[in-house]
């Protein structure tokens, strides 16, 4: 598929029409593919070269070439929780069990393989998703995905630290007073050769902050802000403090519930085709969690 985008420039950007391209989020293979692969570069409804002069006020007008499709990925018609969307992007609520990609050993369920499903139901199957925020599997909520692949390149050019994401998490045990905000800034590595992570010196940097909401006995529910983004880590974390997730026995205890008590209900960010406007998204926790959490105060 490809996709159309007008920008006008600005007396502050760059005069090359590449070094404007490229500031604005579109990567060098997307400016090959336009070239090559049936998309075009208007300026002015001109076409031009990449070393084009520009001018403030000129129109420029971006057409991408088609994107190469993935002759193994499959779609699936298990369904998707839309909460916003629009032409470029979509946001998802992914439930716990689900894999944001596929991986080598289940490709055939994953967010994508879902989203795959959910354009073809639209009559949209040239769309292809590319996702922008992964979840791990049994970790519930916000999902960004873009929809194109000039999407996936302008959101990276934002870069993480302008993403906000805020999760809620069960923990076992209780927090005394001074303990009931903070960062937690310890570094994160790999724990022998599996999948496990742990707090170790020569780890990669890792900050993690939290705020605890409620408490009840033997148990606490907490929102927590990654700062930075390494495998594990609010489950890292959380253990580093003696207050492993619930559902959680890779880092806590075996407590019969059916995965990590952990769901992103916040996410955060600039939109990169709207002069930057930051985009806000939150939603409740599943009833898995919130059935807990009930089943724990009574």
């Amino acid at each position: 598929m490809t996709s159309l985008f007008k920008l006008v420039v600005q007396e502050k950007d760059p005069k090359k029409l590449g070094s404007f391209l490229l500031k604005n989020g579109f990567s060098h293979q997307a400016l090959i593919k336009a070239r090559h692969h049936h998309g075009m570069i208007l300026v002015n409804h001109k076409r031009r070269y990449l070393s084009f002069h520009l001018s403030a006020g000129d129109e420029v007008i971006f057409v991408s070439g088609e994107e190469k499709k993935n002759q193994f990925l499959k779609p699936s018609n298990n369904p998707v929780d839309p909460v916003f969307e629009n032409k470029n992007y979509i946001v998802l609520n992914k439930p716990a069990g689900v894999l944001s990609i596929p991986s080598r050993y289940e490709d055939n369920d994953a967010v994508v393989n879902r989203l795959m499903g959910y354009f073809l139901q639209q009559n949209k199957k040239d769309l292809k998703p590319h996702v922008i925020t992964r979840l791990d599997r049994d970790t519930s909520g916000l999902v960004l995905v873009g929809k194109n692949a000039i999407a996936h390149a302008r959101f990276s050019k934002i870069g993480k630290d302008n993403f906000v994401k805020k999760y809620h998490a069960i923990v076992h045990g209780n927090f005394v007073e001074d303990e009931l905000t903070g960062i937690i800034d310890e570094p994160i590595g790999k724990e022998g050769d599996g999948v496990k992570r742990a707090v170790v010196a020569n780890g990669k940097k890792a900050q993690t902050r939290y705020r605890v909401l409620k408490q009840v006995e033997g148990a606490s529910l907490v929102e927590l802000r990654l700062l930075t983004g390494r495998t594990h880590q609010i489950r890292v974390h959380m253990a580093y403090l003696e207050h492993p997730l619930f559902g959680d026995p890779l880092y806590g205890i075996n407590d019969n519930f059916s995965r990590q008590a952990l769901n992103c209900f916040y996410l955060a960010f600039p939109n990169p085709f709207d002069n930057e406007r930051k985009q806000e998204i939150q939603i409740k926790d599943p009833e898995d969690m919130s059935k807990l959490w009930q089943k724990l105060v009574n």
